[in-house]
């Protein structure tokens, strides 16, 4: 069982029951059923899984209740899922399903005070505030609406620190500029971001190897998450679920 400090987590995509994978957070391309990419990742002693229902924070639906019962029936690995969740009583609901980690994203943004009342319900180890950052024509970074598809007005260090004194015990930093461009991690949001709040961060986005994997936890993370490098496979993108093998991840960190 892996028992490394420093965590490399695959980033998986739902959308109509299926995985995909994005570019910039656009043009979502089918990769494959959730269920057997769980599968795979079991047999690869993955540290712990992400999944995140793009339909459901783009269209305000519910989380797909039964898809995520199954899947949290499969997975050997700690789950946290994000998408669609907008009250208490539906993260209850995932929890009894298997789910240990609730990702908020969108209804953050709306509504901070649910993140409150979530970690008074889980406890902080269970929230996730999910933050997506991306930059304006000069350069300056704010906070990513994914429901709406636009940026805020939020800077994302203050945002990230209101959720976590609010209760959040994990902040999921994503780079909508860097997502699926294999052009490496955001190091110096990373950085600043990891200074701002005093919980671990996830760091995702941009990774095109394990030695960016390294990058980001040098710079300040607690875990890299990914996609594409963990669906695709060689220059032509091809579709192949895999993930390191212990050994790798082991050296990687030492």
């Amino acid at each position: 069982m892996n028992e490394l400090f420093n965590r490399v987590i695959p980033c998986l995509l739902l959308q109509d029951g299926g995985l995909v994978k994005t570019s910039r957070f656009r043009r979502p391309r089918y990769v494959g059923d959730p269920i057997n990419a769980i599968r795979i990742f079991n047999d690869k002693y993955v540290d712990e899984l992400v999944l995140l229902d793009i339909q459901a924070s783009r269209t305000g639906s519910d989380p797909d209740y039964d898809l995520i019962a199954r899947i949290a029936g499969e997975c050997f690995m700690p789950l946290c899922y994000g998408g669609g969740i907008r009250s208490l009583d539906q993260a209850r609901r995932l929890v009894a399903s298997g789910v240990e980690k609730i990702a908020v994203n969108s209804p953050a943004i709306d509504n901070p005070g649910l993140i409150a009342e979530l970690s008074q319900e889980f406890g902080a180890s269970s929230v996730v505030a999910a933050i997506d950052v991306k930059r304006g024509l000069l350069g300056r970074e704010r906070v990513y609406h994914p429901g709406r598809r636009r940026s805020t007005a939020l800077d994302p260090l203050r945002h990230a620190q209101d959720l976590v004194a609010r209760g959040a015990g994990e902040v999921f930093l994503n780079s909508v500029d860097r997502d699926g461009s294999y052009s490496g991690f955001d190091l110096g949001l990373i950085a600043r971001m990891s200074g701002a709040v005093s919980v671990p961060v996830i760091a995702c986005g941009g990774a095109s190897k394990l030695a960016d994997m390294r990058a980001a936890i040098d710079a300040g993370a607690s875990a890299a998450a990914a996609g594409s490098i963990f669906v695709f496979y060689g220059p032509h993108r091809a579709v192949l679920i895999s993930y390191p093998d212990y050994s790798s991840v082991q050296e990687l960190f030492r």
